[in-house]
């Protein structure tokens, strides 16, 4: 009983009035102890589970949209009905409450067991290339759908999948623990039937004969095909490049190495103000480093954000202690310094290098798949070569808002490239046309992207960009683009339904 009254709102197997409830609305409440949504679609009525499940985001503050409902933190979709995930982040349906109306009230009874999925038809096998999102989500989706075939992933990647996002941000920060950062258990694998070949390295594949040839000098063979490989820190190319405190970030392992490094450090240099040199840089302040930002732009991240939104992100790392050399390139690196150019030396123990990634398009390319800056994907995100699919940072789809073929490094887009992909190995033949979204968190403030605007003719601002109340309109030819919200989180939401409804996604 005490668990009960500590949860906030009304209880709701008690019951509220129907009328309490405008179409379209929600009410969080409780149900023996639990938070629970109810929501109000015309006439009927849902009862789920009331926080998101990918990072516990409150769905009472998301967006209803027909019969879904999505997080006003990372966009995830549910499906009202049924709970199941229809969009990433979220990996995990939400729990659904029985309702039933009588006497005018509404009353949320008891929790609704998940009925199975019906057994789906496919490829006899499913090998996938990559153990990052979009190849996790694909797994993920092909039991979610009722695939029963064999799933293997292989990963060239020492550790199961884990929750990339958090290497630049909490966990570097020391916030984090390290059971936050698999996004399964090991028994997850074991009991869905997907078979993990890690510290696995491919090194050819054969489309003729359907295998993939291994390092090891064996081979996998392959009905059907998801090339999920990621992308690859590009290298700096400069005297002492090479030497054991320069580090770049892409793996678990490459995050612990700085952390280890962090221990003994004082003053860090990184090279690049990227978003991923940007969240390294105000985490490895908050571990108490002084940290110095070389990058060759006149300010962090104008290409992507526009001149006012990199002013601010400049004047919130300086707030936080940053020191930025823009304008500038790295031209050494010695033991303890780093030398710039004109010959400018800063102080160095530990050095990043987050100066973009390059698409590992290699062996498609070595196999005879097209590509162009990336794998080259249909509208279904299968490749030149029947039963090959593609996603994630590697594949260069044709996207329905800008009308151009894109490629995107995100690890929502990666994440929900691997579960449209999933849904058409099975034949379900479901375009993808979702609107690319990101999200950046910086000392306490994040900035979410909604789009793709690679060139704008201008940028409309509402509100307060320093007060972190403001939305950001990217515009080319009259059309919007791009939405870039701080503390606006419907506002985003909104934005992406828009989008999406420009294409017929919704």
């Amino acid at each position: 009983m005490g668990d009960e009254q500590a949860v906030p709102g009304p209880d709701l197997a008690l019951g509220i009035p129907s009328d309490r409830l405008a179409d379209g609305s929600a009410i969080k409440g409780h149900v023996g102890g639990e938070e629970v949504l109810l929501v109000r679609r015309g006439e009927e009525f849902f009862a789920i589970g009331a926080a998101c499940t990918h990072y516990g985001g409150p769905l009472a503050e998301g967006l209803i949209v027909g019969e879904t409902i999505r997080c006003p933190w990372h966009h995830a979709c549910f499906d009202l009905r049924s709970g199941a995930v229809l969009r990433a982040p979220a990996l995990d349906p939400l729990p659904c409450w029985r309702v039933e109306r009588r006497d005018g009230m509404i009353h949320v009874l008891e929790k609704r067991n998940r009925a199975p999925a019906a057994p789906a038809f496919g490829p006899a096998s499913v090998v996938i290339l990559g153990g990052g999102a979009a190849g996790n989500a694909a797994a993920e989706t092909l039991r979610a759908q009722g695939y029963r075939g064999p799933i293997v992933i292989i990963s060239a990647d020492d550790a199961a999948p884990y929750d990339r996002p958090n290497l630049s941000k909490d966990y570097l920060a020391g916030e984090a623990p390290d059971e936050w950062i698999p996004l399964r258990p090991p028994e997850f694998y074991d009991s869905h039937g997907i078979e993990l070949r890690l510290g696995t390295r491919v090194i050819a594949i054969d489309p003729d004969v359907r295998h993939l040839r291994l390092s090891d000098g064996t081979t996998v063979p392959f009905d059907g095909l998801l090339l999920a490989t990621g992308a690859e820190p590009r290298r700096l190319d400069v005297p002492g490049h090479d030497r054991p405190h320069v580090h770049y970030l892409r793996s678990l392992a490459d995050c612990r190495r700085i952390i280890e490094g962090a221990e003994d450090a004082r003053r860090v240099l990184v090279v690049g103000a990227s978003f991923i040199g940007l969240e390294v840089a105000a985490s490895l302040r908050n571990r108490g480093l002084d940290v110095h930002v070389v990058a060759p732009e006149a300010r962090p991240m104008e290409r992507v954000l526009g001149e006012a939104l990199g002013d601010h992100i400049r004047r919130l790392h300086e707030r936080n202690g940053v020191v930025f050399h823009l304008g500038k390139t790295v031209t050494a690196i010695g033991q303890d310094e780093v030398t710039i150019e004109a010959g400018e030396r800063i102080a160095a123990d530990l050095v990043l290098v987050g100066i973009g990634v390059r698409p590992a398009i290699d062996l498609a390319e070595a196999a005879g798949l097209a590509v162009d800056g990336g794998v080259l994907v249909n509208e279904f995100l299968e490749t030149s070569v029947p039963g090959i699919f593609a996603a994630g940072d590697i594949a260069r789809w044709p996207d329905p808002l800008t009308g151009e073929r894109i490629r995107v490094e995100h690890w929502v887009v990666a994440e929900r490239q691997g579960q449209t992909a999933a849904r058409n190995m099975l034949g379900l033949r479901e375009p993808y046309r979702d609107i690319p979204f990101f999200w950046t968190r910086q000392y306490g403030r994040r900035i979410s992207y909604v789009g793709y605007a690679r060139q704008w003719d201008d940028i409309e601002i509402d509100g307060d960009i320093e007060a972190g109340d403001c939305r950001l309109a990217f515009r080319r030819a009259g059309r919007t683009l791009a939405i870039v919200t701080i503390g606006r989180d419907r506002e985003s939401l909104e934005a992406e339904v828009a989008m999406e409804q420009t294409v017929g996604r919704v």
